[in-house]
C-alpha cells in the first residue's frame, strides 16, 4: 500500500496539486537559472550546462555557444554548470584549478567580483520576477481597497484592552502611515505581543493608543497552524470596496515594498525561532508548497502568477542564506578570498560544502516531516 492510499488522497487530487506546483517551480528556477547564465556570459564564462531538474537527462540540446539546455528527471531545482566546475554545485574542478587563471573562459579563474556578481544575479532575478508580477498586478488588476475604519470591537480582545471603539479610523501604525485594511492587517500580523502605537482618528479628532497584539493560531489549509498577531476588530464586510490601481512607477514601488514584505517577515520569523520563541512546525516542505500552488491555481491565474511571486521571493531569499552549497555561501567565500587575497584551499572548501549540503537535507526533512504530519493529521482527523 502506498502513502497515498494510507492518507485516502486520490491520484487525481495529487495530480491536481503537483501539476501547478511544477510549472511555478519551472519557472522560478528557469528565472533564477537564467539569472546566472546572463551575467556569466557578460563576463564571458563559457557555460557547459543549463539545466531545469537534476539526475538524468529526459531531453536537451546544445546551442551556438556549446551549452547544453537540458531538462531532467528530478524537478526541484536545477544549475548551471560554468566551465571549470566539477559538479553542479560550482565546486572548482581542482585538476583546472592550477590554470583557471590562464583560461579566460573558466569561472573560477575570473575576478573575485565578478563570480560574486555571477552567483547573485540568481536570487537577485528571483527578486525582480517577484517584483514585475506585482508590479503588473497593481498596474492593471489593482489593489482591494477597504477603509481601515472598525466596525467591531471583538469583546475581551486586544482592540478593546488598547480602548479602541467603533468608528474608530485607524490613520498610522508605528508611525507608518496607512491607508486600507489590508494594510494595518500587514502591520500587526507579524508582531503579536509587541506594544505598537495606533494614531487614530474618532470624531473628528486625532489620538494615539497602545495595542499588544494578542498571538493567535489560525488554520494554514494544510492542516497546520499558523501563529499571527491578531487585534480583534472587523471592518464593515458591507461596506464600498474600492480596486486602486497604480502608474508603473508607483506599481514599481509597491511591487519592491511587497516584496521586501515577504523578506522581513521570513526574518522575523527565523529571529523568533533561532531565539526559541517560535518552534519548527510552521517550516513547509515541497508538498506544502505544492498545495500552496494547487489551491492558487484553483482559485484563477492572477492568485497562481501570485504564488510564483512569493515562492520566488522565498526560493532567492533561502539561496542568500549563508550556507555552502547555496549561493550565499559561495559569496561567504567569496568575501573571505577578497579580504585574503586568495581562494580558500581546496580541502576547507570540500568540507564546507559538505556541511553545507547536511544542512540543506536537514531542513528539507525537517520541512516534508512537517508536511507528511500534516497530511496525517487532515487524513485521520488528528
Amino acid at each position: 500500500m502506498d502513502l497515498l492510499s494510507i492518507l485516502h488522497v486520490p491520484f487525481t487530487t495529487a495530480v491536481f496539486y503537483a501539476l501547478p506546483f511544477l510549472a511555478a517551480l519551472t519557472v522560478i528556477v528557469f528565472i533564477h537559472e537564467y539569472g546566472h547564465y546572463k551575467v556569466a556570459r557578460w563576463c564571458g564564462v563559457e557555460i557547459e550546462a543549463f539545466s531545469i531538474g537534476f539526475g538524468k537527462e529526459i531531453f536537451g540540446w546544445y546551442d551556438k555557444h556549446g551549452t547544453r539546455w537540458k531538462l531532467s528527471w528530478i524537478p526541484l531545482g536545477g544549475y548551471v554548470k560554468f566551465a571549470g566546475d566539477a559538479n553542479a554545485a560550482s565546486m572548482p574542478d581542482p585538476q583546472q584549478q592550477a590554470d583557471a587563471a590562464k583560461d579566460p573562459g573558466n569561472f573560477h579563474g575570473k575576478p573575485v567580483w565578478q563570480r560574486a556578481a555571477i552567483v547573485a544575479a540568481g536570487p537577485i532575478a528571483n527578486f525582480i520576477l517577484a517584483i514585475g508580477i506585482f508590479a503588473a498586478a497593481f498596474m492593471f488588476v489593482g489593489v482591494p481597497i477597504i477603509e481601515p475604519r472598525v466596525d467591531e470591537v471583538v469583546a475581551g480582545s486586544a482592540a478593546e484592552r488598547a480602548g479602541l471603539q467603533k468608528g474608530d479610523l485607524v490613520l498610522a501604525v508605528d508611525g507608518n502611515a496607512i491607508a486600507s485594511f489590508g494594510e494595518l492587517q500587514r502591520s500587526i500580523v507579524t508582531r503579536p505581543g509587541e506594544s505598537i502605537p495606533l494614531l487614530i482618528d474618532r470624531a473628528g479628532s486625532q489620538m494615539t493608543i497602545t495595542a499588544v497584539p494578542d498571538l493567535n493560531e489560525v488554520p494554514d489549509n494544510f492542516g497546520g497552524k499558523v501563529r499571527i498577531g491578531l487585534l480583534g476588530i472587523r471592518h464593515n464586510a458591507q461596506g464600498d470596496m474600492r480596486f486602486e490601481t497604480y502608474g508603473p512607477i508607483e506599481a514599481v514601488e509597491k511591487g519592491v515594498e511587497r516584496t521586501w514584505f515577504i523578506v522581513a517577515t521570513t526574518f522575523k520569523y527565523l529571529g523568533k525561532l533561532v531565539t526559541g520563541r517560535e518552534s519548527a512546525d510552521q517550516l513547509g516542505g515541497p508538498i506544502a508548497m505544492a498545495k500552496a500552488a494547487g489551491d492558487a491555481a484553483a482559485n484563477g491565474w492572477f492568485q497562481f502568477i501570485s504564488i510564483i511571486a512569493f515562492l520566488s521571493v522565498s526560493i532567492g531569499l533561502i539561496n542568500l542564506f549563508p550556507i555552502p552549497m547555496l549561493d550565499g555561501g559561495h559569496l561567504v567565500y567569496y568575501a573571505i578570498e577578497a579580504v585574503r587575497g586568495r581562494p580558500m584551499g581546496p580541502m576547507a572548501q570540500e568540507w564546507g560544502f559538505r556541511i553545507g549540503f547536511s544542512l540543506v537535507i536537514m531542513l528539507m526533512l525537517v520541512g516534508t516531516w512537517n508536511d507528511v504530519v500534516r497530511l496525517f493529521s487532515m487524513a485521520f482527523g488528528g
